[in-house]
């Protein structure tokens, strides 16, 4: 079928090559969709048609009744049809797919070899095309003294190979294009002979060959490159540890457990600060809110009197019965992180001021006030029996892993399921579009900094059981960038409007990984600082790239 001396088809011949099982498939579908007219169309249609009646108001009620009867009879009466053609339609299909099996694979080999020597065309096309603009090019060059005139004839031979690659590449999508239609077309016969009902295989299959047409590797090195850098990282650490480190293994089971019992708390306050950066905006405080959280925690938990004081008077709440502490130090910790991140998500809100000034001021005031009024000091350590009653080891697995993945599952259902996350998205998108549609940006913007808040509270209520005490305000300095480095690096977009939790549990994970390979390595806690700057940077400036190619 192929021209002379060449594998390359024409539409025609293609069209001549697919016509015989369009026409056998289509003989097949034509008695099945008679077989389908009385039976599986009419179910169809009248289940449609009794789900508009539901939702219709101009009958009443008697009326919908008195329909929906004659509905329900009618739909009887169909489906009887469509059993006792079941029988016949199941074997015509077989008997297509068979048809289908034996004779498509021919038909698409045979377009997939067409597009290779079309490929192989296109570039000879493209050489010949290059090869002639460069003589032309050395001939005019020749002939020409002025330098303006030469300086016109470069950029004239630079715009000329610039739109012969371009006809390189149209070519070279219309021999991809060719191909995913002759794939398609297979799936296009079987989705009406089975009304869209595929195997789990045959909707892989479609997935897959969706990726490959669709694939840029552009657009994926901007999407996946850090993630792949950092997963060449962790190998060389793998690989390092042991040789630098007397035969240590970095990845174990006992390490893996390590990584996700630190991420736990720390997944609290990337979530927190997750739904401000949708907005646009960021949280510059969240260090200080784990440590006024740990704090005021520990006062709580502590185990017997407080050997310090809050200006100056000395808490006891070692009389209260154990469970009753732990609820009143969750408590406490939501309301002091959720009372300091209102009135930064007032500000942000009601004067449009940048988060990042109403978070800073907030910064200060917490560390000040947590400062002053405690002296500074640490207050020990809570009542030993807490951790065990809240999150305890099961054959060595840390229960403290489940917070986090309740954590997780409530803010995706948040974000996903709920009126104020598809809010929360719009907003972040484009604020005054979110406005004219009716959405109360105010609202939202104050939402977000409560959800926030209510995190950060639960985050340092766990990080004060995990650490069994020793709040103080110090604690927690410099999380707010783990928590904020966590969310660029899972793709949620400084731009606003653009993120996933997905990205979110990654992020944490990655650099908790990171920061816990590298102590493990033994590398200076400064240097740890200078990876993690690094991986912002290069997430932030993919990120912008990739906000700088859509517009």
């Amino acid at each position: 079928m192929a021209t002379e001396n060449t594998k390359i088809l024409t539409a025609e011949q293609e069209q001549q090559l697919r016509q015989p099982i369009d026409e056998y498939v289509g003989g097949i579908q034509a008695k099945i969709d008679a077989l389908r007219k009385d039976g599986t169309d009419q179910v169809v249609e009248i289940q449609s048609s009794m789900d508009s009646l539901k939702r219709d108001r101009i009958y009443t009620q008697q009326e919908k009744e008195a329909k929906l009867a004659q509905y329900k009879a009618d739909l009887e009466k169909a489906k009887a049809v469509e059993s006792q053609n079941k029988g016949e339609v199941d074997k015509l299909i077989a008997e297509a797919e068979s048809y289908l099996n034996s004779h498509f694979g021919e038909y698409y080999q045979a377009v997939v070899e067409s597009g290779k020597a079309e490929k192989v065309q296109a570039q000879e096309k493209y050489q010949a095309a290059v090869a002639q603009l460069n003589k032309e090019h050395q001939e005019t060059m020749a002939k020409l003294s002025d330098q303006q005139e030469i300086k016109d004839e470069k950029y004239v031979y630079k715009n000329r190979l610039f739109d012969a690659k371009m006809d390189l590449n149209k070519d070279l999508q219309e021999i991809k294009d060719r191909q995913h239609a002759a794939f398609d077309h297979k799936y296009h016969l079987i989705d009406m002979l089975r009304m869209s009902k595929f195997t789990f295989a045959e909707t892989m299959a479609q997935r897959w060959e969706n990726y490959k047409y669709t694939f840029n590797r552009r657009d994926f090195l901007l999407k996946n490159g850090l993630y792949i850098a950092i997963i060449i990282i962790f190998i060389g650490l793998c690989i390092a540890t042991p040789i630098l480190k007397g035969g240590t293994q970095l990845l174990t089971m006992n390490n893996i457990l390590n990584i996700l019992q630190q991420a736990s708390p720390r997944m609290f306050l990337a979530l927190g600060v997750a739904g401000l950066i949708l907005l646009a905006g960021t949280d510059l405080s969240i260090g200080r809110m784990v440590g006024m959280g740990m704090t005021a925690a520990t006062i709580v938990m502590h185990q017997g009197p407080n050997t310090g004081g809050v200006f100056g008077h000395i808490f006891d709440f070692s009389t209260m019965p154990v469970l009753v502490r732990v609820l009143l130090a969750l408590v406490v910790c939501i309301v002091l992180c959720t009372i300091f991140t209102t009135i930064a998500g007032f500000f942000t809100a009601k004067f449009k001021m940048h988060p990042f000034i109403s978070t800073m001021a907030n910064m200060l005031v917490i560390f000040g006030l947590v400062t002053y009024s405690t002296k500074g000091v640490s207050f020990g350590a809570i009542d030993p029996s807490i951790p065990g009653m809240i999150i305890p080891r099961f054959n060595g697995f840390p229960t403290i892993i489940l917070w986090a993945v309740a954590a997780v599952v409530v803010v995706w259902f948040i974000w996903n399921k709920t009126t104020f996350g598809k809010n929360l998205f719009a907003v972040g998108g484009n604020p005054e579009a979110a406005s004219v549609s009716g959405i109360s940006v105010f609202w939202v913007t104050v939402g977000a900094f409560v959800l926030a808040g209510i995190l950060y509270g639960f985050g340092s209520w766990l990080e004060c059981i995990r650490m069994v005490g020793s709040g103080s305000a110090a604690y927690g300095q410099g999380w707010e960038m783990d928590a904020i480095a966590a969310c660029v690096v899972g793709g949620i977009s400084f731009t606003g409007g653009i993120g996933k939790i997905s990205g979110v549990v990654v992020g944490v994970f990655i650099f908790t990984a990171l920061t816990y390979s590298l102590t493990v390595l033994g590398i200076d806690t400064n240097l740890q600082f200078v990876f993690s700057g690094i991986i912002i940077l290069v997430a932030v400036t993919l990120d912008c790239l990739k906000y700088v190619q859509k517009k």
